[in-house]
């Protein structure tokens, strides 16, 4: 061994392991269940405001919902992110008007938003999982997680529309995937940014 590699070992043995990106973010995460609770509600006005913001694109309009969805699991993990849009849901259903252009009520769950409400759980516990396996740690593969993410939102709507809803495949892709692939990109690279600042944020406090 040369000198610079035992250096280096004997520093490492008295830092002890590198904190891989995202440690602080996961270290946070944990804690007792009042810390949880406050996490959720935090997380669910997040959500709801997410879903309230409107950007004017051609052919429709596009909410920030989705971009909520994929943060809230980045930031929280899969478990607490999933129980989070969990509660969220759970919020629009008895009447809280927490979804888009502050809608509310149970018959959003059997209406054709059905596929995509129920794909926001999976989407947040996918990327979710995603962070806590290192798979955000580049741009590239953090983009891909994502884009994932959000399509999964739409191939669920989609499939919902299609054949519960009974529009047939092809109506229900131009209604409701077509019109949303450039806000659904465009959401993906806005994720990966604000994940990557809350990262270098966390890691440096």
């Amino acid at each position: 061994m040369i000198v610079g590699e035992k250096a280096g070992t004997d520093m490492q043995q008295r830092l002890g392991p590198v904190a891989s990106p995202g440690a602080s973010l996961a270290t946070w995460r944990a804690g007792s269940w009042p810390r949880h609770l406050l996490l959720v509600i935090v997380g669910t006005l997040f959500l709801a405001a997410c879903a309230w913001i409107e950007v004017p694109m051609v052919p429709v309009p596009m909410t920030m919902q989705t971009f909520g969805m994929v943060m809230i699991g980045a930031v929280y993990g899969w478990r607490l992110g999933g129980a989070t849009v969990a509660v969220y849901l759970t919020e629009g259903a008895i009447g809280l008007p927490v979804f888009a252009g502050g809608a509310a009520g149970i018959h959003h769950f059997v209406g054709p938003t059905a596929g995509y409400l129920v794909a926001f759980v999976l989407a947040a516990m996918l990327v979710g999982a995603s962070a806590e396996r290192g798979l955000l740690r580049h741009p590239l593969s953090a983009f891909t997680v994502m884009l994932a993410g959000h399509l999964l939102i739409l191939a669920l709507g989609v499939a919902w529309l299609a054949y519960a809803v009974g529009l047939g495949l092809s109506q229900a892709v131009a209604v409701g995937a077509t019109p949303f692939l450039i806000g659904m990109v465009l959401k993906s690279a806005l994720a990966v940014a604000c994940w990557r600042v809350l990262e270098r944020r966390s890691r440096a406090a």
